[in-house]
């Protein structure tokens, strides 16, 4: 039987990672990566989050999508009046405060890249890199690096999911900073699946890029997030949990 590892990690983004053409108010591509260790997962983190749909929705089929809880489309209309949706929110933040996780986060500023490089490469495969190198420091410090640890991803079509999944094992066999086959797994999830760890995910991906495009601006759902980035010893998250390139 396979030496599983005691963590499991789920990928999410926000913003396009194409570069022919770069939305002005959000000039970015974040890709978030979230740490769970699979008994907290199993334990606290879905729990919390299915008792949160049946209270507000009846249900647990609703999938959490960051773009229409703010849009206020869908399952969501309902968040059109200003009081329910901050209590919609505010309860939303404290569950995402309250769950036992650890986050990685890779911030790709396009128009910067563009500026910068002549054949840039793609925005999702620089940061995926980036986001794997610094999950596996994780695991070290967890004792977890010999043992196979699966990353889910969600798929975003059949040619980008073949060109993930190609950087993946690329990444995975040696092109990383370790120059050493490092223990991940991919997993491609369907969009209609109804899995909490993708949801945390798309939740935090957006509020992460706020935090370094306007740092100034009020950021409830990036406050929620204090103390779940992956560090240093001395407790520095820019370059560990926060990577920004270029």
């Amino acid at each position: 039987m396979p030496d599983f590892s005691d963590y499991i990690i789920y990928v999410d983004e926000s913003g396009d990672h194409g570069l022919s053409t770069i939305d002005p108010g959000f000039p970015l591509f974040v890709l978030a990566f979230c740490l769970f260790r699979k008994d907290d997962y199993a334990g606290a983190v879905s729990p919390a989050l299915q008792k949160f749909k049946f209270r507000h929705f009846g249900h647990d089929m609703v999938i959490l999508h960051e773009r229409d809880i703010r849009k206020d489309k869908g399952a969501f209309v309902f968040l059109k009046t200003k009081a329910v949706k901050d209590t919609f929110l505010n309860e939303l933040s404290k569950i995402v405060e309250n769950a036992p996780f650890t986050l990685v986060t890779t911030v790709i500023k396009k128009d910067v890249l563009l500026r910068k490089y002549a054949r840039p490469d793609n925005p999702y495969h620089i940061a995926m890199g980036f986001g794997l190198e610094r999950a596996y420091r994780f695991l070290i410090s967890k004792g977890q690096q010999t043992k196979i640890t699966h990353v889910v991803f969600e798929t975003r079509g059949r040619k980008e999911d073949n060109e993930l999944e190609l950087e993946f094992r690329r990444v995975c066999d040696g092109a990383n900073f370790f120059k050493k086959r490092l223990p991940f797994e991919i997993v491609l999830a369907d969009k209609k699946i109804n899995s909490s760890g993708l949801q945390f995910a798309d939740l935090v991906a957006r509020p992460v890029g706020l935090s370094i495009l306007r740092p100034g601006q009020k950021n409830r759902a990036f406050d929620a997030l204090n103390g779940k980035f992956y560090c240093d010893g001395k407790g520095k998250k820019e370059g560990w949990g926060v990577k920004c390139f270029p």
